[in-house]
């Protein structure tokens, strides 16, 4: 192969922008960028692209993201405890791990899944 291919973005359909971009922003830590009628989320030279109210993105997929649709994984780069930590002071706690997975770094993950939300947190373990 000639190139090296790495994650660029990924769709996210939300509700509420208010309530999303408030929680993208303090959790996470992204960088809230307006893009017309809606925003995306930067992290770094990543990006979420979010379909929501008042949006009507074209092109989309044949089967467009749906609300509550999208598993994502941060990559957390200090310890389990630490991440426990961070979710607790924005009033999250673990409703699952941490579990072992196999992510972006290979195997030797852990993964915390907060509350029902559709994220994870990984810790990738030496």
């Amino acid at each position: 192969m000639a190139g090296r291919i790495a994650f660029d973005h990924c769709v996210v359909h939300v509700s509420d922008f208010k309530r999303s971009n408030a929680f993208s922003a303090a959790v996470p830590g992204a960088d809230v960028v307006p893009v017309g009628a809606g925003f995306a989320y930067g992290f770094g030279d990543r990006q979420l692209n979010l379909h929501g109210p008042g949006v009507d993105p074209v092109p989309v997929a044949r089967l467009p993201v749906q609300p509550g649709n999208s598993d994502l994984c941060f990559r957390w780069d200090g310890s389990i405890a630490g991440a426990i930590a961070h979710l607790a002071a924005h009033g999250l706690t673990p409703k699952l791990g941490p579990v072992p997975r196999f992510g972006a770094r290979g195997r030797g993950g852990e993964r915390l899944f907060p509350r029902s939300r559709r994220i994870a947190f990984g810790i990738h373990l030496p």
